[in-house]
């Protein structure tokens, strides 16, 4: 329960929202912690995932949105994935783009009550794109496009790509929010000892597949080196460039308060742990920040 002296010492809040995969479901826990305690979430920065629960949130369906995904099987998660293997990409994202229009809508982010910024990379001048105005299925979807798993996304005659590529926990949006203060959760913490998985029941060859696909994507400290494969090279890759950078980034420009979710916590793909994660990074905010705030 919470006390009426903590609701008395609410706080007006920028709030960061770093990418990673399913690991961001840990920002849903953020979120929930902050509003039980009376804080005022006034300005919301988001890269890739973090765009996506940013923009739910900002516009009124992150609830929703987190019961459905909650209830997501690994079935379901194969479902959106329109599969191309294409020059560009593994997956179109058509199927994607259909999910952010049915679940957060089309309507333009200069009109959401709150500040809300969604950062995409733009391929071609190896520059930041802030989505402040516009539709907010379009910036969502620009800041999403992990490269070779998902195709670039054009808007305007600009190829956009996940914005983790050059500013994975993304703090400038907010540095001229008039708020209290700034509070970054970053998905690519300090990995955490691994525990080991229990036995799995026979699954058909075509599910062994689409399970070898999705561990692929999955950052494993102690997987043996003759195991590594495209896809698990390719996302270790990138998860170690993000954390330099965000290191960097966070170092020039450090927020009041940073919650950190070890970067191997959950898979890239593992969105079939939603509660798992929710339920975590509460946890990791109530310890982090009560008190503190």
């Amino acid at each position: 329960m919470i006390k009426e002296d903590d609701r008395m010492s609410n706080k007006a809040i920028s709030l960061v929202l770093g990418s990673g995969g399913a690991r961001g479901l840990a920002h849903v826990g953020v979120i929930r912690w902050l509003e039980e305690h009376g804080h005022q979430i006034r300005s919301i920065s988001g890269c890739s995932i973090g765009s996506f629960i940013g923009g739910a949130y900002a516009t009124g369906t992150l609830d929703a949105i987190v019961d459905w995904m909650e209830n997501l099987t690994k079935k379901e998660i194969y479902s959106m994935l329109d599969l191309s293997f294409s020059r560009d990409s593994l997956v179109k994202g058509d199927r994607l783009v259909e999910v952010i229009k049915s679940k957060i809508g089309t309507g333009l982010i200069e009109d959401l009550p709150i500040k809300f910024t969604a950062v995409a990379a733009d391929i071609a001048t190896e520059k930041e794109h802030w989505f402040q105005t516009g539709p907010i299925d379009q910036a969502i979807r620009a800041s999403v496009s992990l490269p070779l798993l998902f195709t670039p996304h054009t808007v305007d005659g600009v190829q956009l790509i996940d914005g983790g590529i050059l500013n994975p926990t993304p703090i400038e949006p907010t540095l001229g929010d008039d708020t209290d203060l700034t509070i970054a959760v970053d998905l690519g913490g300090p990995m955490m000892a691994e525990t080991i998985p229990e036995p799995e029941k026979a699954k058909s060859p075509w599910q062994q597949k689409m399970d070898d696909f999705l561990d692929s994507m999955r950052f494993s400290e102690s997987k043996p080196k003759d195991q590594w494969d495209m896809f698990y090279i390719t996302d270790q890759s990138f998860n170690t460039m993000q954390n330099a950078i965000a290191r960097s980034r966070m170092a020039d420009n450090p927020p009041d308060h940073l919650i950190a979710i070890p970067r191997n916590k959950c898979g890239t793909l593992e969105f079939d742990r939603s509660a798992e994660m929710v339920e975590y990074g509460y946890r990791l905010a109530e310890e982090q920040l009560l008190g503190k705030l």
